[in-house]
């Protein structure tokens, strides 16, 4: 962060009787306080921020952000809602800064999409981007402020859990050009249809300029259908809507990447690889090439750089092991993203067997029952050879699965078991994917089938 006044950065939101104080840094853990630094106690389900405000200013915060009159000395600052002050902070500051900036959000696939993104403005220039997921009211914040007169480009993931969420975290980040990548179901439990969880992605054009680009998923029927009332240009990419803006053609999967063409009517035609497998990845990949062509960076570099991107944590990543191929994909796991890891499994070209190991997939309300019984169908539909399943939910899968005709499946309630069946099942020249939600941890078989 770039010194700023604190009057400056506090404009719009409260007053202070320190204007002139120059702030280095904002935090959001008291331990990190020291001087030049203004703390944000923020308010969450297990901790309250504003009990550790008194700590900050002894470690040196110049002052604190809260939410409630303290019986504290030192400069409070009194707020409604200490996440929203920080995200309004953060576009103060950001107010500084003229990148070209970019915004990703979507049900599935945003994460790949920024990160695809980022490798292709890394060709360009000095680029900076949310670390891992870090898309909410604190993450993103702490991201702008990374932002230097030294930035040249910014890509901003954007996620939520509510309505409003979003059209807060564009307010503060202002992308020029936005990408919404798909509407699926992983919100549903919140709130309560994929209209509601549409409207709440499109708060993504609120944080855009009168001339800003959105680019959608163009086989999306909602999305497609919502373009009539889009206030901003609209660019389309697909896969199988051949008439969209950008198309990719001649997918070629290979072990550890993929190869295709993307035809865009604006540009022209590119050649394309990345180095991972599956539709829904070009899908993305699509998204990160049409941001970067509309916010006017040259196309057949753009394509070029798609190579650079590396698949982070553990969003399909292609480890051999001891002649495994393992796609470690277990991050999290939603039913539209569980249905492309199958596919990308069975569409593989190799000799051996192909082992799918799905865990229950979470945050899915009254659909919870029929959307796991819908992934065991989509497993026998794309011919998975062994189904192995993990955790309560998955016992949906497994009764799918073998209703469907999977000869091989097995549903665990225990990782030793399920890693131990592994260990005993796999061969050289065959080939796993794990996958799930976040909270289910499956990356700890994985841990365990390395053991070997």
């Amino acid at each position: 962060m770039e010194p700023i006044k604190l009057g400056e950065l506090l404009k719009g939101i409260s007053i202070t009787k320190k204007n002139d104080t120059v702030i280095t840094e904002v935090v959001t853990d008291s331990r990190a306080a020291r001087p030049g630094s203004v703390f944000v106690a923020i308010v969450g389900k297990r901790l309250d921020g504003n009990e550790y405000a008194e700590k900050a200013l002894a470690n040196g915060a110049e002052a604190v952000v809260v939410s409630r009159n303290l019986n504290i000395s030192g400069e409070q600052i009194l707020v409604s809602n200490t996440k929203d002050a920080l995200i309004e902070m953060a576009g103060n500051y950001r107010s500084r800064y003229d990148p070209k900036v970019a915004g990703v959000t979507g049900s599935v696939g945003k994460t790949t999409t920024k990160e695809m993104i980022a490798a292709i403005f890394g060709a360009f220039g000095n680029t900076l981007k949310n670390s891992g997921n870090q898309n909410n009211e604190i993450g993103l914040p702490n991201t702008v402020f990374k932002m230097t007169q030294d930035t040249e480009l910014a890509v901003f993931e954007m996620g939520m859990n509510a309505l409003g969420d979003i059209r807060k975290l564009a307010r503060s980040a202002r992308p020029r050009v936005a990408a919404i990548t798909a509407i699926g179901v992983s919100h549903i439990e919140l709130l309560g249809s994929k209209e509601n969880i549409l409207k709440a992605k499109l708060e993504i054009i609120e944080g855009m300029p009168d001339d800003g680009i959105l680019c959608v998923n163009g086989d999306d029927n909602l999305l497609m259908g919502a373009r009539d009332y889009i206030p901003v240009f609209t660019t389309t990419f697909a896969i199988q809507n051949t008439q969209c803006d950008v198309v990719a053609r001649d997918i070629m999967t290979r072990n550890f990447s993929t190869e295709f063409t993307i035809d865009d009517t604006v540009n022209g035609t590119f050649g394309a690889t990345i180095p991972c497998a599956g539709n829904h990845n070009v899908m993305d990949a699509l998204a990160a090439y049409s941001v970067a062509t509309r916010l006017g960076l040259e196309p057949k570099k753009c394509a070029g750089a798609l190579a650079n991107y590396q698949p982070t944590g553990m969003r399909q990543n292609f480890v051999d092991f001891m002649g495994i191929t393992v796609i470690e994909d277990c991050y999290n796991a939603s039913p539209d993203s569980m249905r492309a890891s199958i596919v990308t499994l069975a569409d593989l070209p190799i000799a051996g067997i192909k082992v799918a190991v799905l865990g229950d997939m979470l945050e899915l309300g009254d659909i919870t029952v029929e959307a796991h019984r819908e992934i065991g169908r989509e497993a026998a539909k794309v011919g998975i050879d062994i189904l192995l399943c993990y955790g309560e939910n998955s016992m949906h899968i497994a009764e799918a699965a073998k209703a469907s005709g999977i000869a091989s499946v097995e549903h665990f309630l225990d990782k030793v078991e399920l890693a131990d069946y592994l260990r005993k099942t796999m061969q050289p020249g065959d080939a796993v994917m794990f996958k799930a939600s976040r909270a289910i941890a499956l990356e700890e078989v994985i841990e365990m089938f390395y053991e070997i």
